[in-house]
């Protein structure tokens, strides 16, 4: 099946599962995700089915997410199990493969990490993660305009400063930060400073 037709498939399933805002951070995600790869160099087929299928998990309820989890022998995080903003990440790839077919690891890979991020990130994962973070229906956070800026100038720096932020913020309100997302900031830092 060719591309275009596996996008339009995909889409026309989400948007009759998503809520109509839901669905269009999605859309926002994918063509964000597919921008960012045609100026990095990354696959743009992947970057638009990995930023459609992103949140693909978000419609179900936290039970229903960790009972997916857990029949599945996917391994989450006591903070993951907490925590449905991250749980849906998880869930996620599992919904991709069963309900719409996608078996590349590295589209699967860039869902499962575009909450949490981790350390030494594919440059498709990376783009997912930030995607979401800026993609023009996002209420603009702290740094917005500069984020988004090295978004499409300096990957890496965008990575660090998103999650220098992130990490910072949670701390500030008194959130338990996921040690993955702590340990890729840990990583990522030197890249901000």
């Amino acid at each position: 099946m060719k591309t275009l037709e596996i996008t339009q498939r995909i889409r026309k399933k989400l948007e009759t599962e998503l809520k109509p805002d839901r669905f269009d951070h999605t859309l926002g995600v994918a063509y964000t995700s597919a921008s960012m790869a045609m100026v990095h160099g990354a696959d743009v087929e992947k970057a638009l089915i990995a930023g459609l299928l992103h949140d693909c998990a978000k419609c179900l309820s936290h039970e229903e997410q960790l009972e997916i989890c857990e029949k599945n022998n996917i391994k989450l995080s006591d903070v993951e199990r907490r925590n449905h903003s991250l749980l849906h990440a998880k869930a996620g790839i599992y919904i991709a493969r069963t309900k719409y077919d996608i078996y590349d690891t590295e589209i699967l890979d860039a869902i499962r990490y575009h909450t949490t991020g981790r350390e030494d990130m594919s440059l498709l994962e990376k783009i997912v993660y930030i995607a979401d973070f800026i993609e023009p229906n996002r209420k603009p956070l702290k740094d917005m305009d500069i984020i988004r800026k090295e978004a499409f100038t300096d990957i890496d720096r965008c990575l660090a400063h998103i999650l220098h932020n992130s990490v910072l913020y949670l701390r500030t309100i008194g959130k338990e930060c996921d040690e993955t997302t702590t340990n890729a900031y840990e990583f990522y830092k030197k890249y901000y400073k």
